[in-house]
């Protein structure tokens, strides 16, 4: 940690900016002076393909480190070698190498026969420099403070190999000690027993004597073994003392460091940023969370030569414009700031919110009229049972089978089906409810696109699979003496997977999805791509809003604990006026102190004028900010574009998550929304998902029990396709009756659903299911003749 963030360079006082007004651009490499810092440009040779590459190296310390980028410096180093135990050598006139004895070796360029004089001047000054400091440190004995963590790893590894070498020539003393301990004891010991059979005479003289030189042999040995114990005690009790004073003040100094880079993160974050070309927030976000985890030491020297070979969150994300402060006569109160800024959003003095502005002028406001409950929702479910895992009782049941075969245990599910899971979709719909009253299209493109972000937030820790729905089954979602608004879902395919999902409100507006999923295991990961477009229409402007879902991602697939995270872009386009919200889901990344699973967007009308930003968090909040002014940076930031600064007034609340439920970890961590989807519910399709036996079991705690019932329903559903296919097959051709289908054929399973009708969407043009009706009349007259049995 030391190494790398060591070298991190904040710039000269003299350089001072504006607070907020920053343009994120790749700084200029300073002039290099030798000393105890020198940085610049070098070539480094990576391969025979690459050849030599340009990379920008930092000397401080003692430690020669390099970088792909400047702005690399603050969260990646790719390579550090400790000059106190280098060698330096000149190939020719700019050529030189950097080697440490085989495990590290730098064969670099510089730019002139004169440039490169000047990196060897201050090498082999910091060299000096290092070596010396390390002498000082080994003289120093116990008195001494602990090395650095960089430049001490060479002298303490030398330290550590001289103890051991000590302690293995006591440790020999010792055991030859032993050796003539045990000659000597059997000698004395003979001498005895002879001693104890000769008569008393001339030969008794004799005998004692021998007995005493045995014993005077003894009494040396025993003496030189007692005085190599006393030199290996004292040896090991100086140097116990002096590595626990050394672990301590390791530890204090971890302690120290890490409190450190939290205050230089949180009061210095605006001018890093400006330096590395990331993104400055507005001041309701000038606090996040710090990542805890820190910064993470180069991966070695050739680890980053390969683009390939690198992980797809190694390098923190680059935002595409950064936002400032508007000046404060966009504040000012006035009659004509009143009814021209402020007729949009409310955005005259930050005292009334963005959605309590548009709502309170508008009687038929759904927060005027006051909500009535039918009937009383279920708020729990029983417990997630602590059932273990029999991975063989898994495996064994693939043996031979198709993959498509192969029966799933419940364990991996939670007690939703994948319809139920597209229906909490809704669980915001306050926020379409929202955007239906108001008079401004960009307006409007706020709230549906922090709708968009809202359906992420029940993702957060939900990593069980929700079982996948039958072909034929549905589920309704009657809430509308609740809350307005009913939706029906169906599998309208199961190869591939599909699902259609069409609701409606009395408050305006209609939402409709077709989505299918497609899946790639990485290893370590699962990627799971949503395919398919969402639409949005509003009854009164006309309005419609399309767009489609990002990809998400569950990672420690093979070892660890599960978590999920999501990423992406998504573009939501008003059809009718041209109006375009893109948002970006930033991916995680180890490397980056921005805080976690972050979403920023513009809202630019139909000529690319932004009105908006949007910023936020998927899993917590999105707020919403009015663009005054607009400017094209003056540099360019790392990544090469140039990067726009918008200046907002304070930024608005546009979405907060709903806690969980008291008791989620045990459920689940279903939301409130989600405990109630698979309550029991009369009238409904024989189809429905609650009547799914093996669902139910599960939700039960009967997990044994809904194993066995699952595969019952796979078997039923691969004998009734293959019927169907049997039965097309007939019809296509006559000769061909009789003859078994293989499994797994026919496009789309030569399956009609009962609700959804396959046309091509006339805004994108693009073939999907759109709801044909009868539905909710055949659920009033109570005629579900039609329904497959499939359960």
């Amino acid at each position: 940690m030391l190494s790398r963030w060591g070298t991190t360079q904040l710039g000269p006082p003299s350089d001072t900016v504006k607070p907020r007004a920053v343009v994120m651009s790749e700084p200029k490499a300073p002039t290099p002076a030798p000393g105890d810092t020198y940085k610049g440009w070098l070539f480094k040779w990576t391969n025979y393909i690459k050849g030599y590459q340009r990379r920008w190296f930092v000397l401080s310390n003692g430690l020669l480190s390099y970088y792909r980028t400047q702005a690399e410096m603050g969260h990646t180093c790719r390579g550090t070698i400790n000059l106190a135990t280098a060698n330096i050598a000149v190939e020719d006139s700019c050529n030189f190498v950097i080697s440490n004895g085989g495990t590290q070796t730098y064969h670099l360029k510089a730019s002139s026969e004169v440039e490169r004089q000047r990196w060897i001047t201050a090498l082999e000054l910091a060299k000096a420099k290092a070596f010396r400091m390390q002498a000082e440190s080994d003289d120093s004995g116990d008195d001494s403070s602990p090395p650095a963590a960089g430049q001490g790893a060479g002298s303490r590894n030398s330290e550590v190999q001289s103890t051991l070498r000590t302690l293995g020539s006591k440790v020999e003393d010792l055991s030859t000690c032993n050796d003539l301990i045990a000659k000597h004891g059997s000698a004395l010991q003979r001498s005895l027993s002879e001693l104890e059979g000769v008569r008393l005479g001339g030969e008794t003289s004799e005998k004692i004597r021998q007995v005493t030189e045995r014993a005077t042999l003894f009494r040396i040995t025993s003496n030189a073994m007692i005085n190599a114990c006393r030199d290996f005690l004292s040896l090991a009790q100086a140097h116990s003392k002096r590595w626990q004073k050394a672990l301590q003040a390791e530890r204090e100094q971890r302690v120290r460091l890490e409190e450190t880079l939290e205050q230089l993160a949180k009061q210095h974050n605006h001018l890093e940023r400006a330096f590395r070309g990331a993104t400055v927030l507005p001041a309701s976000q000038s606090n996040p969370a710090i990542d805890s985890k820190g910064p993470v030491p180069g991966k070695g020297d050739v680890s980053d030569e390969d683009e390939e070979n690198e992980f797809f969150d190694a390098c923190e994300d680059v935002q595409e414009f950064i936002t400032v402060p508007a000046d404060p006569k966009y504040h000012r109160r006035s009659g004509s700031n009143v009814s021209g800024i402020s007729s949009e959003l409310g955005m005259d003095d930050g005292t009334t919110s963005l959605d309590e502005q548009s709502l309170a002028s508008n009687p038929e406001s759904p927060q005027s009229q006051e909500v009535v409950p039918v009937r009383k929702r279920r708020t729990r479910i029983p417990d997630k049972p602590n059932y273990s895992l029999n991975l063989w009782s898994i495996m064994k049941n693939c043996i031979g089978k198709e993959l498509s075969k192969i029966p799933m245990p419940v364990n991996f599910n939670e007690p939703l089906s994948m319809l139920q899971r597209l229906s909490e979709d809704l669980e915001y719909y306050e926020l379409l409810d929202r955007g239906a009253k108001c008079q401004s299209s960009l307006e409007q493109m706020c709230y549906v696109a922090a709708f968009t972000v809202s359906s992420y937030s029940t993702t957060v820790h939900r990593t069980g699979k929700p079982f996948n729905p039958l072909l034929g089954e549905t589920f309704e979602l009657d809430r509308v003496q609740e809350s307005g608004y009913r939706s029906i879902c169906e599998q309208v395919s199961h190869h591939p997977p599909a699902a259609a999902h069409h609701a409606i409100s009395e408050r305006g507006w209609t939402l409709r999805q077709e989505i299918a999923l497609a899946s790639k295991f990485r290893g370590k990961y699962l990627s799971i791509m949503p395919l398919g477009s969402i639409h949005c229409i509003f009854e009164k402007s006309n309005n419609h809003y399309t767009w489609k879902k990002v990809t998400t991602t569950v990672h420690n697939i093979i070892v660890g604990k599960l978590w999920i995270d999501q990423s992406g872009e998504i573009d939501v386009v008003n059809h009718r006026t041209g109006d375009r919200c893109h948002l970006k889901f930033a991916p995680y990344s180890y490397f980056s102190r921005d805080v976690a699973r972050k979403v920023t967007g513009v809202v630019t009308d139909k000529d690319g004028k932004a009105h908006y930003v949007l910023s936020g968090t998927w899993d917590e909040k999105m707020e919403c900010s009015r663009v005054m002014q607009s400017t094209r940076g003056g540099e360019n930031g790392a990544d090469g574009r140039q990067k726009t600064v918008y200046q907002t007034l304070k930024a608005k609340e546009l979405w907060k998550k709903t806690p969980l439920p008291e008791g989620a970890e045990n459920m689940y961590y279903f939301s409130t929304l989600a405990l109630t989807l698979n309550e029991t519910e009369e009238g409904i399709a024989p189809t429905d998902s609650r009547r799914r036996p093996d669902q139910r079991l599960m939700e039960q705690g009967r997990w044994e029990e809904a194993n066995a019932e699952k595969q019952r329903l796979e078997e039923k559903q691969r004998t009734a396709r293959r019927e169907r296919e049997r039965e097309a097959n007939r019809s296509a051709n006559p000769a061909e009756e009789g003859k078994e289908p293989a499994d797994g054929g026919g496009h789309q399973d030569n399956y009609k659903p009962m609700w959804f009708e396959r046309q091509v969407d006339p805004m994108t043009g693009e073939p999907t299911h759109i709801y044909s009706g009868g539905y909710w009349e055949a659920k009033e007259q109570g005629s579900w003749d039609s329904c497959p049995d499939i359960f």
